[in-house]
This record gives structure tokens, sequence and C-alpha cells, in this order.
């Protein structure tokens, strides 16, 4: 790495600088997130260890769920233990090729959350509202599918955004990220070079991902709410609209966290650089944090198994 007209040229290393402005309490901030980060794995721990060892629970639903749980382990441990490496060790250097592996890892777990989100209302929709070919469409052979399609279109679609970065970048102004983590404008803000075709391919991939995403699920989800309050029968409404209840939690929670964070650091050119990395690390933080909660409360089936294992231990 050596300097040249001001710039750098090809960055061994990169400093991550935490929360802009808010360096001299990053020591507390971090112990919040590390209590969401073990809340989290916990609890998507316990469902995924639930959903294994219950097969009655082996059903489209509870392994989406359980693919869900999976996801927010992954995604969380990605950024969690740098972050706190920052903020309590003072550890905020990263080899460039490290950060631009987390950058894909998270990117792209992002996206395959997203489309687990959206399997999970087309399962619910087709439960609903053609409940006669649900078991015959959501197959364990079409789940594999889905799992494998959702995770190689992530995986592939954040691809290019790293080699964009690799290849055509090679002079910044400078090597500190204001940033927590790896994350993919961060890193393009860095360069002095032409860096329109690196923004244009980050946001078609966003709304390639998320806009797509979105349009469906809510396309879904109309459609079962016209197939809900058509039923006959209160009961029948009841049942069929509880079943979504902890789906649409989880939906909004995500997508609506995608967009303030999206939004904020695109169009907030007023607000204060720490609001942009907090909302940030709270919309990676926070669903790992909240899914096994709503869900252990909202799904009969999950709750019980998980009263049944604590008073187990109680009672020996």
């Amino acid at each position: 790495m050596f300097k040249l007209n001001g710039t750098v040229f090809m960055p061994s290393m990169l400093t991550l600088v935490g929360i802009p402005g808010l360096e001299s309490v990053q020591a507390w901030i971090g112990i919040p997130f590390c209590a969401m980060y073990i809340v989290a794995l916990f609890g998507n721990s316990l469902i995924l260890v639930i959903i294994k060892s219950e097969r009655s629970l082996h059903e489209p639903m509870y392994l989406f769920l359980a693919m869900l749980g999976a996801t927010d382990i992954a995604l969380s441990t990605c950024i969690l233990p740098k972050m706190l490496g920052i903020f309590w060790f003072h550890l905020p250097k990263i080899h460039f090729d490290a950060c631009l592996l987390q950058m894909w890892l998270i990117h792209t777990f992002q996206s395959i959350e997203s489309g687990i989100l959206l399997a999970m209302a087309l399962d619910r929709y087709v439960a609903i509202c053609d409940p006669l070919r649900h078991a015959t469409i959501f197959t364990h052979q079409l789940l594999t599918q889905i799992g494998v399609g959702v995770t190689l279109r992530g995986a592939l679609l954040v691809a290019p955004c790293l080699i964009l970065i690799k290849c055509r970048l090679k002079y910044y102004w400078t090597t500190v990220v204001s940033h927590s983590y790896c994350e993919h404008m961060a890193i393009v803000k860095l360069a002095a070079e032409d860096t329109r075709i690196n923004k244009i391919y980050g946001l078609f991939v966003a709304f390639t991902i998320l806009g797509f995403d979105i349009i469906f699920i809510t396309v879904s989800y109309i459609q079962i709410f016209v197939t809900v309050f058509s039923l006959p029968q209160k009961e029948a409404r009841l049942k069929a609209f509880n079943t979504c209840i902890a789906h649409i939690c989880v939906f909004l929670e995500f997508y609506l966290l995608a967009f303030f964070s999206f939004f904020t650091h695109r169009f907030g050119f007023h607000i204060p650089p720490y609001i942009h990395i907090l909302l940030s690390n709270l919309y990676l933080l926070v669903p790992p944090l909240l899914n096994p909660i709503v869900y252990g409360v909202k799904t009969k089936q999950i709750r019980d198994r998980v009263s049944h294992i604590f008073h187990s231990k109680n009672a020996s």
C-alpha cells in the first residue's frame, strides 16, 4: 500500500471507526448490542433444536422458520464479534479482502432472509387460499429447492459488488471506514475514482431483491386477507388470521427497518452520521433478536414445547 497524489493505491488494511461521533461511549453501547446477540443466538438455537427434535413440526411453516433462524444466527455472527472488538478492545483494523468478505456475507444473508420471508408468505397463501393442494405443492423437495434458490440468488447477485470494488477501484481517498462493519456504500465512498457503476449496481441489487420480495409478499397477503374475510364463520376467520400474525410481525419488522436504514443512509443528508450507523446496526441485530421471540409467543406448538423443556428442567 502506498500513497500517490494524496490517495492510497490498493490498500491492504482498512480502519473501521465504529459509530462516528459516539466513540467515547462505544464501550457502553457494546453492552446492549452484546446482550441482543446472546439472546438472538439462544433464541434461534432453541427454535432450531425444537424443530429438529419434534417430528410434528417437520412441516413447511416450521422448516422455513428453521431456515430463518439459521440465517439470523449467521447474519448476526458476521458483524457482532468484530463490532465488539472495535467497541471494547480497540481493534479497528481489518484486512481489505476480509472486509469485502464480510460485506458479501452480510448482504448475502440479508438477501436470503428476505427470500425466506417471501417463501413463508407464499406458504401461508397456499395454506389458506388453496389448502387441499398445500401438501402436494410444498413438498420437502420444493423446500430444499427454495433454500438452495434463495441462497444462490443472494450469493450470485451480491458477488459482482465485490468484483466491481476489487477490479475497478484502485485509488482511495482514505482507508478509514466511517461505519462499524463493512457495508457496500461505506466502502465505495472511500474511492477516489468514478463510482457510479458501483452505486448503480448496489441499488439494482437492493431493488431487485427487496423490491421483488416485498411486492410479492404484499400481493400474497392481500389475497390472504380477501380469502380470510370471505370465510362465513368468525372462528374460521380468527384461526386463519392467527396463523399469519407472527409472519406479519416479522415481515414488518424486517422491511420497515430496512427502508428506514436505506432512506436515511442515502437521502438523510442532514441526519447526524451516528444515526445512520445506529439504524444500520439495529437493522441487522433486531430481526435476529425478535424473530424467535415473536414465533415463540405467537406459535402454540413452539410455545408449548419451550414450556415443556423448562418445566422438565425445573422438575428435575
